[in-house]
């Protein structure tokens, strides 16, 4: 089995008027940008075998085309005419036109909204959605374990292992899973994580010595690896309080390095 992702990038004028149909520049986004509008993304993926004889499992003219036809025109309406619409229920929407007309398996649709907040719905979970938001935050560490001895420490870690610590400016990704809520009642929202995050995360993490600052990290080597895992076991509880679950946590520690707890 294998997963197929198309992305298809648009625009949505701000101007009164139909969507454009200009096709000049597909890359950059149909359709295009005309004086001031909002530039979006959605990535769809198909999963499922491919055909032994093209090796397709989907043609991408037709994953673009269904998009822009049947998903596209859902967006431009609900930007234009009902900006209040909670961004999950619009996806959904969308979705179920997608799936029903692609003759394709779809398995999900994701709309990037900003270049770091992300909104998703999965085939096989309707009754709910995925959010994910990015942060930031400065911090210093030092990679040194107490079972280990100075040499093993210094051959293991190297130069993270300098006594006085060095510092990174970490990016992280947090995704949650929340039902989508009434048209009164909108549920989990864009705000709500990102005030738990704030809170619980980026005020306690930025401008800090983990080994020092941090009980979570006393005894415990703060690796990428283990600040993925007390950031999300951190974020669990005031998540699930707000009504949704915390699904993944992705935290990179450089541009190149990066890990995501939990996964399978």
């Amino acid at each position: 089995m294998v997963e197929l992702t198309r992305v298809i990038r648009f625009c949505i004028p701000f101007a009164d008027g139909a969507l454009p149909e200009d096709r000049h520049n597909t890359f950059a986004g149909t359709p295009a940008m005309h004086n001031l509008g909002a530039f979006y993304e959605l990535q769809l993926r198909c999963r499922g075998e491919p055909d032994p004889v093209t090796g397709y499992l989907a043609d991408i003219g037709d994953m673009d085309e269904t998009v822009r036809r049947h998903g596209i025109p859902l967006i431009h309406d609900a930007v234009r005419t009902r900006p209040a619409t909670p961004a999950s229920h619009v996806l959904r929407a969308a979705f179920e036109r997608v799936r029903d007309t692609l003759v394709a398996p779809v398995q999900s649709l994701s709309w990037r909204l900003t270049p770091t907040y992300t909104v998703t719905v999965e085939a096989d979970a309707m009754h709910r959605f995925e959010m994910s938001q990015q942060f930031s935050f400065a911090a210093a560490h030092r990679l040194h374990s107490e079972q280990l001895s100075d040499d093993e420490n210094r051959r293991v870690f190297g130069k993270c292992n300098n006594r006085h610590g060095h510092g990174h400016n970490y990016k992280l990704e947090v995704t949650v899973s929340a039902d989508f809520g009434g048209e009164n009642e909108p549920g989990f929202s864009l705000l709500d994580l990102e005030r738990i995050v704030d809170a619980t995360v980026v005020r306690r993490f930025d401008h800090t010595h983990l080994n020092l600052d941090l009980e979570e990290f006393n005894g415990r080597v703060p690796s990428v690896e283990h600040i993925a895992q007390v950031i999300h076991d951190l974020l669990v509880e005031p998540i699930r309080d707000a009504g949704a679950e915390i699904a993944r946590v992705t935290v990179w520690e450089t541009e190149k390095t990066s890990c995501t707890y939990p996964v399978g």
